[in-house]
């Protein structure tokens, strides 16, 4: 989600410092408070006609009344695990054996998953930080600050991007201990981190910092911005994480931007595929495919543009055996109702494309569209946004949230013709003011769905004869940007 941004920064040493835990068995209270900018978006008002009209679209059963569940038959809604001590804004999810982390913008959240229908907090830890986009592997956790911090500790408050001691960057806590995360490293880098993907290698993590944003006035963000920040964590000495080298992937610019559409200065989002040594990456105006054959050293080969219907590339995802890449377009930038009957089915959708060729020689090219097939409210912000493959045999599927669009699991076996499954929906949270809310990541993880809800962690089965054989699949961890070969 681009974010209202208040700062950018980048190296200073690593340094370990200590962590303020608020969790469900010690009950304690923490002495940080969350970054003011880092709030959810203040609720919009629309014209009366509007108001009218979501009105009249909930008395006339076409959409759910405000915050009515509704769903598929094939879809079940098995928990809800309301926010407790961490009230800020929900992001991005990780997981790993019997456990889920998420991410929040006042830090994350360890659950305890292995009964699916009585998801249980194990601890909450509270270091404030936009977008705190998280990643685990083996006993690291990664956090990804996007907004500029008066140091690096979880105890910061927000600063202005213009000073040039502000932090933002990667955070690195040891998790060997659920119940006790350990905070043990902090990185800077340009231009702060949005989003990040790990790429393991051997001994070492490699983490790919996705930023963007420069700004002249702002000392350790300055453009051009027009590659990501790489960072080496040695597993067994992570305190010793560190940039190793800035990549520049658009030498030429990248897309110079337009009246709809973002220029390229950075990446969003990058979606690593080890086994294939491949990555897409989206990155606001261009949407790249990458050789990450040598994981510290990735290489585009090749690059695309949609100035007609893409406003900002946000994400990807690879098909299981690598032959296509489903690229979200985050129209309006996650606070906008992008999912209404006037904005259509090819704004705010995802792009399939096929990738095509040998070697360097590779090509992406496009061949469809998919949005979900149920118009929203013009209270409701909705936009493709993130998710994950469900590992079914022979088919493409995957499931997705769009905010308060919901979560949609659709199919892209035949990418010409893409089309919807099942779903999951709340009602909208006001008739009166565009407010925001809704599903920011919805993966499939060992047989269930797991949604990070504003609302809290969903959890959803799916039971349909077109995935029932992903149920057999299990996975010890899964970071979606880090797509694992499921079979």
């Amino acid at each position: 989600m681009p974010t209202r941004r208040t700062a950018r920064r980048w190296p200073a040493a690593a340094t370990a410092v200590s962590i303020l835990l608020a969790t469900l068995f010690t009950g304690g209270t923490a002495a940080a408070t969350p970054d003011p900018g880092d709030e959810p978006l203040a609720p919009e008002s629309i014209s009366p006609r509007e108001q009218a009209e979501v009105e009249s679209a909930i008395a006339g059963d076409e959409i759910p009344g405000v915050d009515e569940i509704v769903h598929s038959d094939n879809m079940t809604h098995l928990a809800n695990v309301p926010k407790s001590a961490l009230r800020g804004t929900n992001s991005d999810l990780a997981f790993q054996g019997r456990y889920a982390f998420a991410g929040n913008y006042d830090g994350f959240v360890v659950y305890d998953i292995a009964n699916p229908r009585k998801p249980k907090i194990v601890s909450q830890v509270l270091c404030p930080g936009a977008q705190n986009d998280i990643s685990v592997s083996g006993n690291l956790l990664f956090l990804s600050v996007d907004s500029s911090r008066s140091d690096d500790s979880c105890s910061s408050t927000s600063q202005p991007a213009t000073e040039k001691d502000s932090w933002e960057g990667i955070r690195v806590f040891d998790i060997s201990d659920k119940k006790n995360p350990r905070y043990v490293a902090a990185v800077e880098t340009a231009c702060g981190s949005h989003t990040h993907t790990l790429v393991p290698d051997r001994r070492d993590i490699y983490v790919y910092v996705s930023s963007y944003s420069p700004n002249a006035a702002f000392p350790d963000c300055q453009p051009p911005h027009d590659g990501i920040s790489v960072v080496k964590v040695p597993r067994h000495a992570p305190h010793k994480a560190a940039v190793s080298s800035f990549e520049v992937l658009f030498p030429d610019g990248g897309f110079p931007g337009d009246s709809t559409g973002a220029a390229t200065t950075g990446c969003h989002d990058i979606t690593a595929y080890p086994a294939l040594k491949l990555a897409a990456g989206a990155c606001m105006g261009d949407g790249i495919l990458m050789d990450i054959s040598v994981p510290a050293k990735p290489r585009v080969i090749d690059q695309v543009q949609d100035a007609e219907h893409f406003a900002f590339w946000h994400s990807a995802t690879f098909s299981q055996d690598g032959s296509k890449v489903v690229f979200t377009d985050e129209l309006g930038g996650g606070g906008g109702a992008t999912c209404n009957e006037r904005t259509g089915p090819e704004f705010g959708a995802n792009g399939i494309y096929h990738i095509t060729g040998h070697g360097d020689d590779r090509k992406l090219e496009f061949q469809s569209y998919y949005k979900i097939p149920r118009h929203q409210a013009d209270t409701e912000n909705c936009v493709a946004h993130n998710g994950s493959l469900i590992p079914v045999r022979g088919r493409d599927i995957m499931v997705q949230s769009w905010y308060q669009g919901g979560v949609s699991v659709w199919e892209f076996t035949d990418s010409a013709n893409p089309r919807e499954i099942g779903y999951f929906d709340r009602g909208p949270l006001s008739t009166e003011a565009l407010t925001f809310g809704g599903t920011w990541s919805a993966y499939w993880y060992n047989g269930h769905i797991y949604s990070n809800d504003q609302k809290g962690l969903d959890v959803l089965r799916i039971d349909d004869r077109r995935t029932d054989s992903a149920r057999g699949v299990r996975l010890r961890e899964l970071n979606a940007q880090t797509q694992p070969t499921y079979r």
